[in-house]
């Protein structure tokens, strides 16, 4: 790769660098927030397993003329702080939702999900009717059954986690290494570049000298657990007491919650649609965040212009 093209990942400023707070959950970790800007009705962005508010910087600029948008980074994740119990169930993320809404004074924002997040949402919808004006899940982690399962800690997400590199020498060194491995290799080279920025810290260098490197903020063993428990929540099984309407998304090439998934999903819940994209996969929001814009735009403002409610 060029290094006039890596070079634009730390060098180069962002323009559209969100405003970044913080608030508390009850008795649990702090919360970071962003503020994407925008104009119209409040639609509250929620990232995947492993991921940051950040890398929906593009996806929010293409939503910003129908939405104000904003994030959050879940427990353990980005600038969150990670639960002092070690305690990631994800029921717990549902609780980052809400306490976030609370905090920023949103009124029944319109929600948007992706994997991890896509659950995170609907959970929050469950735990408080109507919290949500309408909710868009990009592959959402809902596996179709009432029966959980319990915390699998063997399962092949959690043992890749483990084996994920933490560390690089610099901000650089993590892009260009993600440019060359999937998923990370598809992905928008903005969305990665939030990821690198939001998703890493600055740390010293274990020598004790005055040199400096980057570290995952989600700490791979906390990803593991993250993973963990995915199938240990009820969703599925509450899905009944969704009122809202939801937009069930997946890309067509994705390896992981596509149609069939989604379909015994939508069978549950009382107002919801079904929508295949075509070309990408899993990561889609990251991938083409635009197309994935245009999607969100059409299923949550219908053509005369008035938000799906």
């Amino acid at each position: 790769m060029p290094s006039t093209t890596v070079s634009t990942v730390t060098t180069e400023p962002r323009g559209d660098v969100p405003i970044i707070g913080r608030c508390s959950t009850p008795g649990g970790p702090g919360i970071a927030t962003y503020d994407f800007g925008g104009r119209g009705p409040d639609l509250l962005l929620v990232h995947a397993t492993g991921f940051c508010a950040e890398v929906f910087v593009p996806m929010a600029r293409e939503l910003g003329g129908h939405f104000h948008c904003w994030g959050l980074d879940l427990r353990a994740h980005g600038r969150s702080e990670r639960p002092d119990d070690g305690n990631f169930d994800w029921s717990g993320f549902a609780t980052d939702v809400l306490t976030v809404i609370d905090h920023l004074g949103l009124e029944r924002p319109f929600g948007f999900g992706h994997s991890c997040g896509g659950a995170a949402v609907l959970l929050a919808e469950e735990a408080r009717s109507g919290i949500f004006r309408s909710l868009y899940c990009f592959e959402p982690v809902v596996y179709p059954t009432s029966a959980t399962v319990g915390v699998q800690d063997d399962n092949p997400l959690s043992a890749g986690a483990r084996r994920r590199r933490e560390t690089f020498p610099s901000a650089d060194d993590a892009f260009v290494n993600f440019t060359s491995k999937p998923p990370f290799a598809d992905l928008d080279p903005e969305a990665l570049r939030g990821y690198v920025e939001g998703g890493f810290e600055t740390i010293p260098d274990e020598d004790g000298g005055d040199g400096y490197s980057i570290r995952l903020r989600c700490r791979r063993d906390d990803e593991a657990e993250v993973y963990a428990h995915a199938v240990s929540h009820d969703a599925f099984g509450h899905f009944g007491e969704i009122d809202c309407p939801v937009t069930l998304a997946c890309g067509a090439d994705t390896d992981a919650f596509g149609p069939s998934f989604l379909e015994a999903d939508a069978t549950q819940l009382r107002r919801a649609t079904v929508e295949v994209i075509p070309a990408m996969g899993h990561f889609g929001p990251l991938e083409r965040p635009a197309t994935v814009a245009a999607s969100i735009e059409q299923a949550l403002a219908p053509v005369d212009g008035t938000p799906r409610s």
